[in-house]
């Protein structure tokens, strides 16, 4: 998820929220990232919104210190949701910015590995219908809500499938929606889990891993998770993952160092909460979360320089 902080901005000359709709910018952008923090990967979009303006949706692009944000959903229900054509998103100029910059990535760095995020069925469910009227709907529109997910999951599919033409080495699905917080292990079991799969299983036909980040606290829907097919699990910063790892068989864990730590702490602090992951035995060092614009780049050096050591 998003990397892009003002301080490595100001250090560069690619900035938001102009690298939204150029690929030019949004590849040098992810280049002064990768650059600047430390991290051993390359990862765009900058934001979440991307999937749901293909389909509708209008988008308040931001600023240099805010991300994007959708400024209205295209749909009141489930039950009036237009579909629109396959491979709808291919048509949006911002998608087709993201594909080219990951193909510009690709080819100019072929040792680093592109990311290419995706949001995932139930956020961009929830960002094209009115969010409350949505999950209210996933209990009294069942049959609605499944056609709206089903058809969702297929222009997601799509999506990465245009990522991957492009280069793209793996696939991070981020679903803030898809939390126990919000659906309670039934309903993470009947919506998360069905699509998330659906859309995990498509990528790994194409050959490419995938890496699937779900929200909060995932106590109650434990179960749920290891029923996920993605090749690495990312978690919230509340979250044991030496629990979790210990609880799910051959699970890959990923994070899960707290991002308010990153944006308020310092870098001692940073440091201690590196050294307490590598003692749980995490697979790949990671912020829990999207990190915050105003994160201050020394303590994102500190967090990386210290994996890096402690490895």
């Amino acid at each position: 998820m998003n990397a892009a902080v003002v301080d490595v901005m100001k250090n560069g000359a690619h900035t938001l929220p102009a690298a939204h709709h150029d690929a030019g910018l949004m590849s040098g952008l992810a280049d002064d990232v990768q650059r600047e923090t430390g991290f051993e990967n390359f990862g765009i979009p900058f934001c979440m919104t991307v999937e749901a303006e293909s389909l509708g949706s209008s988008v308040d692009y931001g600023t240099i210190k805010c991300e994007p944000k959708i400024g209205k959903e295209s749909f009141p229900s489930v039950r009036d949701v237009e579909f629109r054509p396959k491979r709808a998103i291919e048509k949006n100029k911002r998608a087709r910015a993201i594909v080219d910059a990951i193909s510009t990535l690709s080819q100019k760095y072929p040792d680093i590995p592109t990311i290419g995020a995706i949001t995932g069925p139930l956020s961009t469910s929830a960002s094209i219908v009115d969010p409350m009227t949505f999950l209210k709907e996933l209990r009294r529109g069942k049959n609605d809500a499944h056609r709206v997910l089903d058809y969702v999951c297929n222009q997601l599919i799509d999506y990465a499938g245009l990522m991957i033409e492009g280069g793209a080495d793996v696939i991070s699905i981020a679903d803030p929606t898809a939390t126990g917080e919000i659906l309670g292990p039934l309903m993470f079991g009947e919506y998360a889990v069905p699509y998330l799969n659906q859309l995990a299983d498509a990528i790994h036909k194409l050959g490419i891993p995938v890496i699937i980040h779900i929200c909060g606290n995932v106590k109650t829907v434990r179960k749920g998770l290891a029923m996920l097919h993605g090749d690495a699990l990312s978690v919230d910063a509340m979250v044991s993952l030496g629990t979790l790892k210990s609880e799910i068989s051959g699970l890959t864990t990923m994070g899960n160092l707290s991002t308010y730590m990153l944006e308020f702490g310092d870098e001692e602090k940073v440091r201690s909460g590196v050294r307490s992951l590598l003692g749980q035995n995490i697979d790949i060092m990671a912020p829990a979360c999207g990190l915050s614009t105003s994160t201050p780049i020394r303590n994102i050096r500190a967090f990386t320089l210290a994996v890096k050591e402690g490895l």
